[in-house]
């Protein structure tokens, strides 16, 4: 079990959605937050609310794809706040783009924020946790990072490599003797914006997730020490389906409208996007 009084969390992309939601549950319970993201504004409403609440609350305006930018800011967080005992990687950002229709930028930035952002935080902070042989690192994924589909072709591909990235890390602690936990989460659709406009066919089966749910679930899937979590739990049939051909895996796919579920995405352009060019794009932040 993991326990938050006490503990100091780095939260990436946490100034909205279930990033901001995750803050407040993980600060309510006692831990000393440190809280990244590019909206200046989103983060001090936040930590206002965390000091409400009798928490401390630790903010930096940091791109996470800028690696110089990321090791600036984890040399002040280690030096002013002290070594990081959980670390969510939690920003993410998607185009809902065609293949053809999205851009160099926008796949680059796809990949910035959601798959390479992994490896230049976690690189800022692992060194310490190895030093001090504790940790928790935390991978907000998501279950187009499981099973593919149109218009998500750059993000489903960056959330693949996050889903690996956790796989590997956490055989590599243990391969190494680390005892630092990971957790990889991969959430169906989640209500918070970033993917407005998205439908599913049978709501039973693939519900679009409430916010506040998940990061309910994900902050005690962190306590419990969970190594995964998939949200709805009907996800995790995507597993064994991947032993049948292939044209019965796309029919499955199709009959539970996975592949239409983008065709009335809108997205949102978060206020934290206001430095970046003038496009249409959703944004999962904390």
């Amino acid at each position: 079990m993991t326990d938050f009084n006490g503990k100091r969390v780095l939260l990436t992309g946490a100034a909205h959605g279930i990033g901001r939601l995750m803050a407040l549950k993980m600060a309510g319970k006692g831990a000393r937050m440190v809280l990244w993201d590019l909206d200046e504004e989103g983060l001090d409403r936040l930590k206002k609310d965390i000091e409400r609440i009798g928490s401390k609350a630790f903010t930096g305006v940091v791109d996470v794809t800028d690696r110089e930018a990321i090791k600036a800011a984890a040399e002040s967080v280690l030096e002013e706040v002290g070594p990081i005992d959980i670390l969510v990687n939690n920003a993410g950002v998607v185009s809902g783009k065609t293949i053809m229709e999205a851009d160099d930028e926008d796949i680059n930035r796809t990949f910035g924020v959601n798959t390479l952002a992994l490896f230049w935080v976690t690189r800022a902070f692992l060194p310490e946790m190895v030093r001090r042989n504790s940790g928790h690192i935390v991978t907000i994924a998501s279950a187009a990072g499981l099973v593919g589909t149109s218009r998500l072709t750059d993000y489903s591909a960056s959330k693949f490599a996050a889903v690996g990235f956790d796989e590997s890390l956490r055989l590599e602690m243990k391969r190494l003797n680390y005892r630092i936990k990971t957790t990889v989460v991969c959430p169906f659709y989640i209500s918070t914006g970033m993917f407005e406009g998205v439908k599913t066919r049978f709501s039973m089966l693939l519900p679009i997730l409430d916010p506040e749910e998940c990061a309910e679930k994900i902050v005690e899937a962190i306590e419990q020490g969970k190594q995964r979590l998939v949200m709805p739990r009907f996800v995790l049939s995507t597993f064994p389906l991947r032993m049948v051909p292939t044209r019965i895996f796309d029919g499955v796919l199709g009959l539970l409208g996975v592949n239409k579920s983008m065709d009335e995405f809108t997205g949102r352009a978060d206020a934290s996007e206001k430095d970046l060019p003038k496009k249409k794009v959703g944004r999962k932040t904390a």
